[in-house]
């Protein structure tokens, strides 16, 4: 009877350190890659520059709409001169792959905002690929289409 009192004091302090952990919501990559999608967008919008060198690979390549491309230096660029008004942007339609270390990520984004004094919306359709280094996703290249009506 000795031996119990000890081991339950143990198995309450044991269990004291795992439940809180346990209750802690595992993201899956399908949720990490969405919130980074959310998250890369928002900062764009906001010039946050540092954000999005996290989330672009050195190697990076963006294919646009018109056929040109750019690579990270003129996408960050494009991120810090960016002077258009947005007064939102909406994130939906995601269809996430995960390929072992490589991910692909489709999704549309809605677009609103002034222009030339009357209110504008877009709609533009996206494809990224991510692989993930160091424990972290990076986009190694994206490519994005405007949907007409």
């Amino acid at each position: 009877m000795t031996w119990r009192g000890p081991l339950l004091c143990v198995l309450a302090v044991a269990w004291a350190v795992v439940a809180p952990a346990a209750q802690e919501e595992v993201r899956s990559d399908q949720q990490i890659l969405m919130q980074l999608e959310r998250d890369w967008d928002a900062a764009f919008h906001r010039k946050d520059v540092k954000f999005i060198e996290t989330v672009l690979a050195d190697e990076f390549v963006a294919t646009y709409g018109d056929g040109r491309r750019a690579d990270r230096a003129k996408e960050l660029a494009l991120a810090a001169e960016r002077d258009e008004q947005v007064d939102s942007s909406t994130l939906d339609e995601f269809i996430v792959k995960i390929y072992a270390d490589t991910a692909v990520v489709w999704f549309t984004q809605h677009l609103v905002g002034p222009k030339d004094g009357r209110r504008l919306e877009l709609t533009y359709r996206y494809l990224d690929v991510f692989v993930l280094r160091d424990g972290r996703w990076q986009c190694v290249a994206s490519q994005s289409v405007k949907v007409t009506a």
